[in-house]
């Protein structure tokens, strides 16, 4: 069987059905600091995050496999990994499970 980078885009999209994902994710508009290990802080906004992850909108750019600090007001800060980027927004996976108790 044939594919093109279309029909591969498209299986892609696909697969990112909110079935597919094990734990649900948050609706939030949290303002956040992220940085990459070594780096700087910057500012970034999170919309959605469940207990294995994130996405966020930041100015800055950050490379997909990169390992980021997400700092969110009043909470310790979480390590994890860019899993995908698309403009300004970026999406992360926790290294460790994150309680979302408090987090509104």
């Amino acid at each position: 069987m044939e594919m093109s980078f279309v029909t591969i885009k498209a299986r892609i999209a696909e697969d990112e059905t909110e079935e597919r994902r094990s734990t649900p994710r948050l609706p939030v508009a949290l303002e956040a600091n992220m940085r990459e290990l070594g780096a700087s802080g910057v500012e970034a906004k999170v919309y959605n995050i469940s207990e294995r992850g994130f996405m966020a909108v930041s100015d800055a750019r950050f490379e997909v496999g990169s390992r980021v600090w997400l700092m969110l007001p009043g909470r310790e800060r979480a390590n994890a990994v860019v899993k995908w980027t698309a403009g300004d927004k970026i999406g992360a996976e926790f290294a460790e499970s994150l309680s979302l108790d408090g987090v509104e």
